[in-house]
Parts: structure tokens; C-alpha cells; sequence
């Protein structure tokens, strides 16, 4: 243990001398390592599909260790990653966090997973990249916020929200935060995604071999397993007990835009509209409603402010009843903000000021936001500087928080009066599972 803090401690304290040569004490962008030693020992927990992904964007470090609860994936992975050959091998992450040769986690196991395995790790003094969403209830989310305070300036966090580090987000945020189109009042968020129908796994299966179902499910209820769950995210992911639909999954990386532009937090009032509410899956389509009153300490939000849901699809139904000019239904994936001065609209790619005849002359405001080292490189950056990347776990976790009320909303019938101090919706005692729910025994965060 303390080998492995000393080193940590030098390659901390050799960034924080590198970054103070660089003009207006700004931190420098992280030197290439010059040996083995310098590299950040990386665990991974999940290996495959996201994991892989994951992987590739971290394959500058020494690959220390590999967790995962199918026997077949770690050859799958070796032969993608040959240098991963000699890396320790555990499947229950537990066990893995343990090992205090580890100076940063990659988390990209299934929903019910991340929570858990952030705090952990943040506790153990490990650097931590997670998957989106961060948490799979609100309450989760709170949680891992509290202990990445506690551990804040020792230990960097990020979760995976690609599409934060784009140039075309950067100039959305200027132009948002520019007055561009005056006051925002309504930010609309749309993805054309759908939860197609389930069959409901039934019947007695036998576990594989290769197979540790049991730590799969973690503190997840005790589900018998069945083939119909593995493997792909969207099989175990549209089911109540693992994931949380469309919402809970783009959410992520579409309500960011918002969220960031108009430096948004704490909703007052939370309402969600679909279809019957099923106990087992994600509702196939879903408007959510939250809306924000005034904050004091912002200009921007110095109004209430109104942001929306929608997703099921690209029919109208699905898309906000505001003439744009423009056809919706053909943007698969959008943000519209409306402004006393105008609108805006993005997606991942590009963006657009609305009625264009009145933007045609416009000029834009300067870049302020630099350009992005790249999604992991920022965090990999801020592990070794004692930085802060941008999607940390306190705005991250502020974010999925705010998120995983929709469902909740959604789950209960009813509108929610939330009130974020005593993470309670204080009208509706009926919302309390749905906020913090009951682990297996011998789970806990």
C-alpha cells in the first residue's frame, strides 16, 4: 500500500510541477510518459461491449487488472488488447478494489453496477471513469456525489458522456450563455428511440459455466437467471431492475446539453406522461416535465425555466408543439431551446439559430470554452494533476439525479414536488422506493 501511494504521490506531484510552467499557472496538457512507471495502473470492470470501448480510449496506461463475470470475455478481450495478456484477473469487483496497486478504475458493468463500484473505489483513493448513467436511482446518485466531496482533490472522476468534449456543444453553451437568443425560458429534449415489446422470461435455465450470474445481479433483485437477459445492454437495460429506459440512457448525453448551457440543478416540480406504467419494463414512449424556478446566484436563470422529455419515436407526437420552421421528425436526436429572442437547435453536430431569416447576419460570439484534450484524455489529464474534469461526478451526478426523477414521476403517476435537501418528494411518500430502492442482502453503497 505504501509503494503504491508513493508512486502515485511523485507522478501527482511531477504533473503539478509541469502544470506550473505553463502561462497564468493553467495546467499543462499531461506530458507523455516517459516509462512504465509513469503509466496509471488501470482496472477494468466490465471488458466487453462498452467495456471494450472504454478500453480503447484508455490504452495508454498499463491495463492492470480485468473484471468480469463471463469466463469468455477476457480471451475475446486479449486478443483485441494483447498487451492486456498478464493482467490480473477477478470477477467480483469487490474483491478487486481491494488491491491498492490500482490508481484508477474504468466502470463499465451493467446500471446497477456503477453506483456501487464508484464509491468504492472513490473511497480507496482510485481515479474513476464510469459509464453513463452514473446510478441507477436517485438516491445512488446523491450518494456517489456526497463521497466524490469527500474526496475531492484526490481523486478525479468522469462519467461517459462522449459527446461533452464536441466543439459543437462548446459553441451551443457561448451562444446560450452569449444571450444569443435572450432569456431561455424552455429547453425541449428529444431522442427517437423506442422500448420495443418484451417477452417475459420465464421457465428454469441452468447458469453457464462461465457465467458468475450472481455477481452480475449484484444488489439488483434476486432474478433466476435466464438467456433472454444476456449479452447486450438493450436486452437487461429496458427492464426496471437493471436499467432505465430511453430516459435513463440518452438522458445522459442529451439533457447534458441543457444542463451545462444554462448551468442547470435542482427542479422544483417533476410530472411524466406515456402509457400504462409496467411493473417489469421502460415505458415505449414518455414526455417528462420539470421545471426550474429562479436562481439567485445565476443571470442566466434568474426565471423559471421549463425543461422537456420526449421520447417513442420520430412521429410529431413525439416532438415539441413549437413552430420552428423546421421539420423535427427528420432530427433523430435534438435540443430546442426558446428564448425571448429566438430559438436554437442542436443535436450532437450541429446547431441552427431559429426563425433563420432573422439569424442571417448574425455574428457569433467568441470562443471562451477551450477545446477539449479529448473524452478520456481529460480525465487521464486530471488524475495526473490533481485536476477536475468537466463531467465529474458532482455535475454528473447532478445531472443523472435530476434524470432518474422522470421515471420516478413516471412510476407513481403523479407530479412531484421535490425537495433536493431532503431528497424526498415531499407530496408523494408513494415515490420513496422508487427513490431509494432495497438492495439483495449483502449489498450496500
Amino acid at each position: 500500500m505504501t509503494d503504491s501511494l508513493d508512486r502515485r504521490d511523485f507522478m501527482k506531484t511531477t504533473a503539478l510541477s509541469l502544470a506550473s510552467l505553463s502561462a497564468g499557472g493553467a495546467l499543462a496538457r499531461a506530458q507523455p510518459p516517459t516509462s512504465p512507471n509513469e503509466k496509471l495502473n488501470i482496472a477494468l470492470i466490465g471488458i466487453w461491449g462498452r467495456g471494450a470501448g472504454n478500453a480503447e480510449g484508455v490504452r495508454g496506461e498499463n491495463f492492470y487488472a480485468l473484471c468480469d463475470i463471463d469466463e469468455r470475455n477476457y480471451g475475446q478481450f486479449i486478443e483485441k488488447f494483447p498487451e492486456a495478456e498478464k493482467a490480473k484477473r477477478e470477477n467480483d469487483w469487490r474483491r478487486l478494489l481491494d488491491d491498492t496497486n490500482i490508481d484508477a478504475v474504468v466502470i463499465s458493468a451493467a446500471d446497477q453496477i456503477h453506483a456501487l463500484a464508484c464509491v468504492k473505489a472513490m473511497q480507496m483513493g482510485m481515479h474513476v471513469y464510469c459509464e453513463k448513467p452514473l446510478a441507477h436511482s436517485v438516491y445512488e446518485a446523491r450518494r456517489v456525489r456526497e463521497v466524490y466531496r469527500e474526496c475531492r482533490g484526490k481523486v478525479a472522476t468522469q462519467m461517459g458522456t462522449q459527446i461533452h468534449a464536441s466543439d459543437n456543444f462548446r459553441r451551443v453553451v457561448e451562444l446560450i450563455q452569449s444571450g444569443a437568443i435572450g432569456p431561455v425560458r424552455e429547453a425541449h429534449v428529444w431522442c427517437s428511440r423506442t422500448i420495443p415489446p418484451l417477452e417475459p422470461l420465464e421457465g428454469t435455465h441452468e447458469i453457464p459455466d462461465y457465467l458468475k450470474w450472481d455477481l452480475w445481479l449484484g444488489p439488483a433483485p434476486d432474478r433466476p437467471y435466464h438467456p433472454g437477459y444476456l449479452p447486450g445492454n438493450l436486452n437487461w437495460n429496458r427492464r426496471w431492475d437493471f436499467g432505465n429506459g430511453v430516459l435513463g440512457d440518452m438522458g445522459s448525453h442529451l439533457i447534458d446539453l441543457p444542463w451545462w448551457a444554462l448551468k442547470l440543478r435542482y427542479p422544483e416540480t417533476v410530472s411524466a406522461e406515456g402509457p400504462p406504467p409496467d411493473p417489469v419494463k421502460n415505458p415505449e414512449w414518455m414526455i417528462v416535465t420539470w421545471k426550474h424556478g429562479p436562481r439567485p446566484d445565476s443571470a442566466l436563470l434568474n426565471h423559471p425555466v421549463t425543461v422537456k422529455w420526449y421520447h417513442g419515436g420520430q412521429q410529431p407526437e413525439y416532438r415539441p408543439k413549437i413552430e420552428t420552421g423546421v421539420d423535427l421528425t427528420q432530427w433523430f436526436n435534438g435540443i430546442l431551446f426558446v428564448g425571448d429572442d429566438g430559438m436554437l437547435l442542436a443535436d450532437y453536430g450541429q446547431c441552427v439559430l431559429l426563425p433563420a431569416e432573422k439569424f442571417k447576419d448574425f455574428a457569433p460570439p467568441p470562443q471562451t470554452i477551450p477545446p477539449s484534450l479529448g473524452h478520456y484524455e481529460e480525465w487521464l489529464h486530471a488524475a495526473r494533476t490533481g485536476g477536475v474534469s468537466l463531467c465529474n461526478f458532482e455535475y454528473s451526478g447532478s445531472l443523472v439525479e435530476h434524470n432518474l426523477l422522470g421515471n420516478v414521476a413516471f412510476r407513481v403517476g403523479q407530479e412531484l414536488t421535490w425537495d433536493p435537501k431532503q431528497l424526498k418528494a415531499t407530496n408523494c411518500p408513494e415515490a420513496d422506493p422508487f427513490i431509494r430502492r432495497e438492495y439483495r442482502p449483502g449489498w450496500s453503497i
